[in-house]
């Protein structure tokens, strides 16, 4: 399946946790060029491509190319794993509104708080995104992680466009 150009303007913007309005005002442009853009609508100028790049932190070729990238989770082998307990647990929201929050937790703490009978809903006020979040089983995620599973385990957007992703490295 080919990704075009806006599609990944729009993924890698979203992961940034940039709305199209503050896209658009960093690169001067109309947040109306930058919907055109992700929409394959129109592409953006040759020139504004370097700064495009630049925030969205990728490079131009990046960008034009769609390239098959390495996967996002792996399976490591036994002998190449890390100790569960050097390892972090780490929970990225970007909500629509532009706010960005990064949890690191050492593993450790991850299990001590399973124990307690922590829930991942429990990170966030916002109801849409606590639904969203509802039907991942922290014990699940910690399960995989000690069979050698790394990498991003969760990506759920709630229907306001909020995203978070849970990774374990």
């Amino acid at each position: 399946m080919e990704t075009t150009i806006g599609k990944r303007i729009a993924l890698l913007r979203r992961k940034k946790g940039y709305t199209q309005d503050e896209l658009a005002e960093k690169l001067s442009v109309s947040p109306q060029a930058v919907s055109k853009w992700e929409n394959d609508l129109s592409c953006p100028d040759i020139m504004l491509l370097p700064p495009l790049a630049e925030l969205l932190e990728t490079t131009v070729d990046e960008l034009l190319t769609e390239r098959p990238s390495k996967p996002e989770t792996s399976l490591v082998p036994d002998e190449e794993r890390k100790n569960l307990d050097d390892m972090i647990f780490k929970v990225i929201v970007n909500s629509s509104k532009g706010d960005k929050v990064r949890v690191n937790l050492p593993m450790p703490l991850v299990r001590i708080g399973l124990e307690m009978g922590m829930k991942l809903p429990q990170i966030s006020d916002n109801e849409n995104l606590r639904d969203a979040l509802s039907g991942i089983d922290l014990m699940q995620i910690l399960t995989l992680v000690e069979k050698g599973v790394i990498g991003k385990l969760v990506e759920v957007e709630s229907a306001e466009g909020d995203i978070v992703e849970v990774l374990v490295e």
